[in-house]
């Protein structure tokens, strides 16, 4: 069954503009026609189109159930923008398929890109939270300072992957299943000595995800899926 998001639909039993226009004009949907929702909140709606026209639907609320996540544990990847966004939205999609709670933008010092549009990414995630069946919207922060960003605080492990000499030990080493997760991936120059030495500083273990050197985006999606692997 088709999903639409309705992150208001607990107060507004009218789906946005563009839910309703993919379910009227599109999908060609006729009032008695039932729908499933999701409020990205952690709820699923099964819902039947009462008003269906040109500029509205409106639905009535059948029935409602929470389904829980399916992982017990919180998954916070903070990673640098890539120069080309097609990689940062790719990361985006797959981790929201995989499962994740929130993804920040970080920038640092090594940052090729220092801005970026989260409407866009926000879009993504809402395609891919559907897509996967979820009922969950991670949560998106857009660019944040390192520093500001791991003096942050955060209740679980804190890790960092870089790539400076230094004793490493792989993730699945030192992680307990069960524990809630936040990791930093840097830009494809890396973390400064600095920033480094700040996130030590600040609590966060140094990390390898294995011997291959990563691009961004894959360091990201392996630290996202590894973490998964290890909780099942």
């Amino acid at each position: 069954m088709q999903i639409f998001y309705t992150p208001d639909i607990a107060v507004n039993t009218e789906l946005p503009d563009e839910e309703g226009q993919h379910a009227i004009r599109v999908l060609r949907l006729n009032e008695g026609a039932e729908i499933l929702l999701t409020d990205g909140k952690g709820t699923f709606y099964k819902a039947a189109i009462a008003v269906a026209n040109a500029k509205h639907c409106r639905v009535d609320i059948l029935e409602q159930w929470s389904p829980g996540k399916l992982w017990d544990f919180t998954l916070h990847i903070a990673v640098a923008p890539t120069k080309n966004m097609d990689r940062l939205e790719w990361f985006a999609e797959k981790a929201t398929e995989i499962g994740i709670d929130a993804i920040t933008c970080l920038n640092c010092r090594y940052s090729e890109r220092k801005e970026v549009k989260p409407a866009r990414i926000e879009k993504i995630l809402v395609s891919a939270m559907k897509q996967s069946q979820k009922a969950t919207l991670p949560v998106l922060t857009g660019m944040t300072d390192f520093k500001t960003f791991v003096s942050q605080p955060f209740d679980g492990r804190k890790f960092i992957a870089h790539c400076n000499e230094g004793e490493k030990p792989l993730i699945k080493q030192i992680y307990n299943p069960g524990e809630s997760a936040l990791v930093l991936i840097g830009p494809e120059g890396d973390f400064s000595p600095e920033e480094v030495t700040l996130a030590l500083h600040n609590g966060f273990e140094p990390i390898s995800l294995g011997e291959s050197r990563l691009r961004t985006e894959t360091a990201a999606l392996v630290a996202c899926h590894t973490l998964h692997v290890l909780n099942q």
